[in-house]
C-alpha cells in the first residue's frame, strides 16, 4: 500500500482521524512469525467503537502477552468505504495498516443486533469471505463477541465462533488453542480448529450444530452434528473482578467520541431481577471492585489519560456497597481539577439521597433514572421496584446540589399497558420537571428517552410478543398530545428499527439469508435513524419469504424450542 497516496486520499473524506491510528497508548508490535496476530472489530464507526469497554479490556490483555499483538479496526464511513473500494484499497487496521487477511483471527465485538451488516461490510472491505463455509484455511478465523451473542443464530452464517459471556479469561485460551493447531505438525483443517475451540467452555461453533425445523419453521431439534460437541454451552463468568484486568492507560482518541472520558466499571452484574431487562439476566452474578481498587483504577487512568471526566459505570450503580465511600474518595482526589463524577444508571434507594450532594464538590454532570413505566401497575408487572417518594427526594437533593437537567428512559408497549399507564409517563415527566420549584421556583429541564418494549432472549418476558407498530404509533400520540412543556424534550426511538432488532434477537438461521440480501442492496449502519432503510429491510425479508413479525409479534408457546436455548447461563 502506498502509504503517501493513502494519506492524500484520507484528506477527502470525513474525519480522517478515524482512519490514521497512531493515538497516545495505542500499541504497536512488531509482525513476527512467532506471534498470533489478532484484529478486534468493531461493526460501527470509531467514535462509538472507541467508547466500547469491552474492546479496551481485550486490547489491553492481547498486547499484554508476548506471545500476541492486537490491532483495531472499525466500520469506514461510506465515503471512506467508497475510497476502498474505488481504490482497490483492502480495509486496514488502525496500528500497522496490515489488510484484515493478513490477521490469524478476527474478534468481533457484537453489542447490538443491528450492527450485522456492517459485519458483513468490513468482512468484504477487508478480503475475508463472508460465510464461514465459503472460508479457506489460510483465511483468518472469524469470532464474535457480546451481549448480542446471547441469541447468535441469526449470524451464525458469518461467524466462525461465538464467545458467549466474559471474554477476560476466554481470549487468552482461545489464543492458546490457536498456536496449538498451527504449531502441530501435521496440516491441521479449518474444521479440526474450530472442533478444538468447541472444547473451549463458553465457546459456540455453529458449524458443529444442526437445527430441524417444523411446517410452521418452528424449531424441531437443536443438536450437536457430531460426537464430542456439548449439547449445552455453558456462559463464561470471569468472577473475581479485583484480579481482572482492566486497562488503566486507555487510548486516547485522535477525535471527540462519544464516551470521551474514563469509565471505571465498578460492579459487574445486577441485584434486581427486572423482567425485561436482558442485561441483568445474562451479567449473572453481581460482583464488585473494591473502592480502593476502583480509586487505584481512577488514579492510574487519569494520570495515562488526562481525561477530565470519570464515569462510574455499572448496570445500577448505587447498589455498589461502597458508592458512598467511592464518591468521597473520587472528591478527595479530583476536587480542584475540574474532573467531573458521573453516576449514571442509578436506581432510588435510601444511599441515593446522599450521592448528588458529595459529587457537588466537583464539576456537575448530568442525572439519569430509568422509572420505565408511569403507573406503579405495570412497574410491579415487570418487576421495577422503585419508591417514587425516594426519587422525589433525591431529586430535591441533586437540585439543591446544583443539577439542573434530568435524563428519564421509559418504555411504552410493556405488558399490560393500556392508555392511562401512557398518561401516566406523561404525569411523572412533568412532575419531575416541577420537583424543581421547590428549590429556586424554576421548572428542571427534562429529557425523556422513549423506547419500545422489546422482549429479548433470556428474560421472563422472552416468549411474550412486541407490540404491533400500530399499537405503539398511537401510544406515541397520546404521550405528545399529553406532554406540552418547553422544558420537557420528548425522544422516540424509531419504531422500524426497534421492530427489526426484536426480530434478530428472537431470530434463527433462516435470519441470515435476509442479513446477506440486506448487505447486497446497501443495508449499512442500521443502528443509526438517518442510514436506517426500513423499506430495504422489508424488500428482503420479502425476497427471502420470511415474514419479521414471525419473530418479533408472535407468542411463544411453552413447549416451544427457542433458538437459544442451547445456551446455560
Amino acid at each position: 500500500m502506498n502509504m503517501d497516496k493513502l494519506n492524500e486520499l484520507l484528506l477527502t473524506v470525513q474525519k480522517p482521524g478515524r482512519y490514521v491510528g497512531g493515538e497516545w497508548n495505542a500499541v504497536k508490535k512488531e509482525w513476527t512469525a512467532d506471534k498470533v496476530k489478532f484484529l478486534l472489530a468493531f461493526p460501527d464507526v470509531y467514535e462509538i467503537g472507541m467508547s466500547n469497554l469491552g474492546m479496551k479490556i481485550l486490547y489491553g490483555i492481547l498486547n499484554g502477552r508476548d506471545d500476541c499483538l492486537a490491532e483495531r479496526v472499525f466500520s469506514p464511513w461510506p465515503d471512506f468505504a467508497a475510497v476502498l473500494k474505488n481504490n482497490g484499497i483492502s480495509l486496514f487496521s488502525l496500528e500497522s495498516r496490515k489488510a484484515l487477511k493478513d490477521f490469524d483471527i478476527i474478534g468481533f465485538s457484537l453489542s447490538y443486533e443491528l450492527g450485522y451488516t456492517n459485519v458483513l461490510n468490513i468482512l468484504d472491505l477487508g478480503g475475508v469471505a463472508k460465510k464461514s463455509s465459503e472460508r479457506t484455511g489460510d483465511e483468518p478465523l472469524v469470532i464474535a463477541g457480546g451481549p448480542a451473542c446471547f441469541n447468535p443464530e441469526p449470524m451464525a452464517e458469518f461467524i466462525d465462533a461465538f464467545v458467549i459471556g466474559d471474554g477476560e479469561e476466554v481470549i487468552g485460551e482461545i489464543v492458546e488453542v490457536y498456536k496449538v493447531t498451527r504449531s502441530q505438525s501435521h496440516q491441521v483443517t479449518r474444521k479440526e480448529a474450530l472442533r478444538a475451540l468447541a472444547k473451549i467452555k463458553g465457546v459456540y461453533v455453529p458449524s458443529l450444530y444442526k437445527v430441524d425445523y417444523n411446517a410452521d419453521f418452528t424449531i424441531k431439534a437443536f443438536t450437536p452434528s457430531e460426537a464430542g460437541v456439548p449439547a449445552l454451552v455453558d456462559k463464561r463468568v470471569t468472577m473475581d473482578l479485583e484480579k481482572a484486568f482492566y486497562p488503566a492507560g486507555q487510548i486516547v482518541p485522535n477525535i471527540q467520541i462519544v464516551h470521551d472520558r474514563i469509565a471505571i466499571e465498578i460492579m459487574r452484574g445486577c441485584k434486581h431481577a427486572c423482567s425485561f431487562c436482558q442485561a441483568q439476566a445474562i451479567y449473572r452474578p453481581c460482583r464488585e471492585r473494591s473502592k480502593e481498587c476502583v480509586l487505584r483504577l481512577a488514579r492510574e487512568s487519569y494520570e495515562k489519560t488526562g481525561h477530565d471526566e470519570v464515569s462510574l459505570l455499572s448496570l445500577s450503580s448505587v447498589d455498589h456497597s461502597g458508592l458512598k465511600e467511592i464518591v468521597e474518595g473520587l472528591n478527595c482526589d479530583f476536587a480542584g481539577k475540574a474532573v467531573s463524577v458521573s453516576v449514571p444508571s442509578l436506581r432510588i434507594e435510601d444511599a441515593l439521597k446522599n450521592i448528588p450532594a458529595l459529587v457537588s464538590k466537583v464539576k456537575k454532570a448530568g442525572l439519569t433514572f430509568a422509572p420505565e413505566a408511569g403507573s406503579e401497575r405495570v412497574r410491579k408487572a415487570i418487576n421495577k421496584n422503585i419508591d417514587i417518594d425516594r426519587l422525589f427526594a433525591a431529586l430535591s437533593e441533586s437540585f439543591r446540589a446544583g443539577w439542573r437537567h434530568v435524563k428519564l428512559y421509559f418504555m411504552i408497549g410493556l405488558p399490560q399497558e393500556n392508555e392511562e399507564d401512557v398518561l401516566k409517563i406523561a404525569e411523572l415527566i412533568y412532575n419531575v420537571s416541577d420537583a424543581r420549584k421547590e428549590v429556586d421556583g424554576k421548572c428542571a429541564n427534562v429529557t425523556a428517552s422513549i423506547n419500545s418494549f422489546i422482549p429479548k432472549p433470556h428474560t421472563s418476558l422472552e416468549r411474550v410478543p412486541m407490540d404491533d407498530k400500530e399499537v405503539l404509533e398511537k401510544k406515541k400520540s397520546i404521550l405528545r398530545e399529553a406532554m406540552r412543556s418547553k422544558f420537557v424534550e420528548l425522544d422516540f426511538h424509531s419504531f422500524d428499527m426497534s421492530h427489526l432488532e426484536a426480530a434478530f434477537a428472537r431470530g434463527d438461521r433462516r435470519l441470515g439469508e435476509v442479513i446477506f440480501e440486506a448487505w447486497k442492496k446497501g443495508a449499512r449502519f442500521d443502528g443509526w435513524q438517518d442510514r436506517f432503510n426500513s423499506g430495504l429491510w422489508a424488500e428482503s425479508f420479502a425476497a427471502m419469504g420470511i415474514d419479521p413479525r414471525f419473530y418479533a409479534n408472535r407468542q411463544r408457546g411453552p413447549e416451544e424450542i427457542l433458538p437459544w436455548k442451547f445456551i446455560r447461563l
